[in-house]
């Protein structure tokens, strides 16, 4: 029982260790490297989701047309549930708006952009571990 709780405490301070180094080295370095480099290798592959309430995080991204999917990972995929939110990107440089919702029910739309997405996923990777897809319906400009 000892061993058992010794181990609970440790993987607790070790997810505890990587949500603090994620929320304040890593993701601020991705922000600032994607806002100074909007041309670089990095916004070839992550964009800056900003939500309605200000928040904004680097997300891995897929454009495709008027749409662009990301794939989340953690929980903030919530905030688009349902009706979903107006949304602010930051794209290659490029700020677009856009409404963001999330797919849960349609498995084989979901691994049909997921396979284009993250094609360097595990293939062994369980669904529940591949993160949630966000759809992006992007704002068109009027003319």
């Amino acid at each position: 029982m000892r061993i058992a709780l010794i181990a609970a405490a440790i993987l607790a301070l070790l997810i505890t260790g990587y949500v603090a180094y994620v929320t304040m080295i890593g993701n601020p370095a991705v922000v600032a490297d994607l806002k100074e480099h909007p041309m670089g290798e990095r916004a070839e592959r992550a964009m800056l989701l900003t939500f309605p309430d200000g928040k904004t995080i680097p997300v891995n991204y897929l454009r495709e047309g008027n749409r662009v999917y990301a794939g989340a990972d953690g929980s903030w995929w919530q905030a688009f549930d349902g009706d979903g939110a107006v949304v602010s990107l930051l794209v290659q440089g490029e700020m677009l708006e856009g409404h963001a919702t999330v797919e849960l029910e349609d498995q084989a739309f979901i691994d049909d952009v997921f396979s284009r997405l993250r094609p360097t996923a595990p293939e062994w990777l369980p669904d529940w571990a591949n993160g949630k897809l966000v759809i992006i319906e992007l704002k068109v400009a009027a003319d």
